[in-house]
């Protein structure tokens, strides 16, 4: 997702908006939930000359897929996310404390707005996303989901008392 900013040149003070429909890339979640390849991506953003670099900020419109972490429903919803990072020209030397590799590039009069979105968007998704905050999840003996069965449970015996468990059955003899 490479944007031409030749227009911009070495110019501080330049500045165009892009307002554009893209289709996401791959990988633009975690395991749970995420951004379906392709699914479009609506950019609005700002592409600013300043002294150092290539300014863009703005905000990118997402659609969120996924499935729910304890009960595995499927999620779906917008996500709005801000975008704000400078691209820094060749030969710009990094702020003290910035190291060099971590610095976004402008290249061959291009920047590549990729990283920037993966950054932006899969920072905003949940660890762990649930369909309700409320979401009482699956059985872990059977499966079953608990919200369709709320008094549902299984009378679970701890092995360690398994030898006791003889002690109190009914159908054994009193000797007292």
């Amino acid at each position: 997702m490479t944007v031409d900013v030749k227009d911009l040149g070495r110019s501080p003070g330049m500045m165009r908006t892009l307002t554009e429909h893209v289709p996401a890339p791959s990988d633009l979640g975690v395991a749970l939930i995420g951004v379906r390849e392709g699914s479009p991506v609506d950019l609005d953003l700002r592409l600013e000359s300043v002294h150092e670099g290539i300014l863009v900020s703005g905000t990118a419109h997402v659609e969120v897929n996924g499935e729910c972490g304890r009960c595995l429903d499927p999620i779906e919803y917008g996500l709005d996310v801000d975008v704000q990072e400078l691209f820094s020209f060749e030969g710009v030397v990094p702020s003290e404390g910035e190291d060099d590799e971590e610095q976004r590039r402008v290249e061959h009069d291009s920047i590549d707005l990729e990283p920037v979105l993966r950054d932006a968007v899969v920072t905003m998704l949940p660890f762990q996303p649930v369909c309700r905050e409320d979401c009482p999840g699956l059985c872990p003996e059977c499966g079953i989901r608990l919200a369709d069965e709320p008094g549902h449970h299984h009378e679970v015996l701890d092995p360690r008392w398994s030898a006791l468990a003889d002690l109190v059955r009914p159908d054994r003899q009193n000797d007292e």
